[in-house]
C-alpha cells in the first residue's frame, strides 16, 4: 500500500486513494492512510455471521465513497461474489507467485520445495475463483540455493512494489481492461502470464 500511495502522491498514478479498509484494527496501512488524510474503515470479520455479510458491509461502505477501482494489498480474506461481482473488471490483486503456480498460501516455501529456479509475483484481475483471474503483469526473481522462505519473500516483495503500481497505472489510464474473461493491454489480448518482467 505504501508503494501505491507514493505513486499516487508523485503523480505516477492519476488517481486519488479514497478509502483504506482492513479487517484488522492494528494494520499498519490504516495509520499510513490516516496520516495521509485518507479515510479508513475497519471491518472485523469475526463480527459477521458469514463471509457474505462481511462483504456486503464492505460493499456498502465502498459505494458511499464512489470507488472506481478496488486494490487488494495484503487483504488476506477470500472474497465472495457479493463484493466481486459489482466490481467485475475493477478489482486487482497481487499474488506472491508466478500464477498459475502456487495459488493460495505458503507460496515461497512451495516454490523452494519444488526446487524451482524462479519465483515471482503476479498482478491479476479478481474473479470468483481464488487467484485465478486473468494476469496483467508478472515479475520473476531467481531462487538461489541459499534462499529460504523468508529471503525469497523479501526478493518477491521488492518486485511487487514495482509491478503493482505499474499495473494500477495501466488500468487507471484505460490501457488495461478485462473483457470476456481476458486481460487486454492497448486492445491486444495478454498471454496467460500477462506482461512478463524479468527482475
Amino acid at each position: 500500500m505504501d508503494a501505491i500511495l507514493a505513486a499516487c502522491q508523485a503523480g505516477h498514478i492519476a488517481a486519488t486513494p479514497a478509502l483504506v479498509i482492513s479487517n484488522k484494527a492494528d494494520a499498519k496501512g490504516l495509520l499510513t492512510a490516516a496520516t495521509a488524510g485518507i479515510p479508513t474503515a475497519v471491518f472485523d470479520h469475526r463480527e459477521f455471521a458469514s463471509r457474505e455479510d462481511f462483504d456486503r458491509a464492505i460493499l456498502a461502505r465502498v459505494q458511499q465513497h464512489n470507488i472506481d477501482l478496488i486494490i487488494l494489498a495484503g487483504f488476506m480474506r477470500i472474497l465472495t461474489p457479493e463484493l466481486i461481482r459489482p466490481f467485475h473488471g475493477r478489482m486487482l490483486n497481487i499474488h506472491p507467485s508466478l500464477l498459475p503456480k502456487y495459488p493460495g498460501l505458503n507460496t515461497h516455501q512451495r516454490a523452494i520445495n519444488a526446487k524451482d529456479t524462479m519465483a515471482g509475483a503476479t498482478v491479476h484481475f479478481v474473479i470468483e475463483e481464488l487467484d485465478a483471474g486473468p494476469a496483467v503483469l508478472q515479475a520473476s526473481v531467481d531462487i538461489s540455493e541459499q534462499d529460504d522462505a523468508s529471503s525469497l519473500q523479501r526478493k518477491v516483495l521488492e518486485v511487487e512494489h514495482t509491478i503493482y503500481p505499474l499495473a494500477i497505472k495501466w488500468v487507471v489510464e484505460g490501457r488495461v481492461r478485462l473483457h470476456e474473461g481476458k486481460a487486454f493491454l492497448d486492445n491486444e489480448p495478454l498471454p496467460p502470464s500477462g506482461v512478463r518482467i524479468e527482475a
